[in-house]
């Protein structure tokens, strides 16, 4: 597997170090991620206060990642409000939602739907100048503010040697599983003057890529 968000929280292996059975591979996911982007945020809108949060209550690794950002958000005194998706045809109620709550940014959790629909989030956040914080880069391509998460990059060239290994008689019961060490952050100027955003000195030095 490559990219795998929570393989121990939906029960695909059994623990990182012994994966057990016969999946091994790469995990996207890293205890933190969820708290960095909300801190990204921050950064863009120093005065946030509500963040609305598109989540898909039927993926299994939306609750750790909630509650992740949950810890976060009291912690930085900022109101969290989720607004789940699990269909295309659940995005018009989703973004009327949003439109009535009226928050100051907006995470968008990793998931399939989203991502097939990467486009139409964009276009939402865009029209109602919102910020967003996202996490594969095919978002910030799209339009998307600012991507913070894991290099797939780096993660599909670290399994070439899982596949390596496995072929010359390793077990994968045997070979842990590893977690992301190297993270993307992907800033798009172009929307960042559309939303009539400034970004912050620091931030722009500790991105990977600034679109423009």
């Amino acid at each position: 597997m490559t990219g795998t968000g929570d393989p121990v929280g939906t029960r695909l292996i059994a623990s990182l170090a012994r994966p057990g059975g016969n999946i091994t591979g790469l995990s996207s996911q890293n205890p933190g991620l969820e708290a960095k982007r909300l801190e990204i945020l921050k950064e863009f809108v120093p005065k946030l206060s509500r963040v609305a949060v598109l989540w898909n209550p039927a993926n299994p690794l939306h609750d750790g990642l909630v509650r992740e950002a949950k810890d976060t958000a009291s912690q930085l005194g900022v109101r969290l409000e989720l607004v789940g998706v699990k269909s295309p045809l659940e995005f018009d109620t989703g973004f009327a939602a949003m439109e009535k709550m009226r928050p100051d940014a907006l995470i968008v959790e990793p998931d399939n739907v989203f991502y097939f629909h990467r486009k139409r989030i964009v276009e939402f956040a865009t029209k109602n100048h919102l910020p967003a914080v996202f996490t594969l880069r095919g978002f910030a391509d799209a339009g998307g503010l600012v991507v913070y998460g894991a290099n797939y990059s780096a993660l599909f060239r670290r399994a070439a040697i899982y596949v390596d290994k496995i072929l010359k008689g390793a077990k994968p019961a045997d070979l842990p599983v590893e977690q992301p060490t190297k993270f993307e952050l992907v800033i798009n100027l172009k929307t960042a003057k559309a939303l009539g955003l400034t970004i912050p000195p620091a931030l722009r030095e500790r991105a990977d890529e600034v679109i423009e």
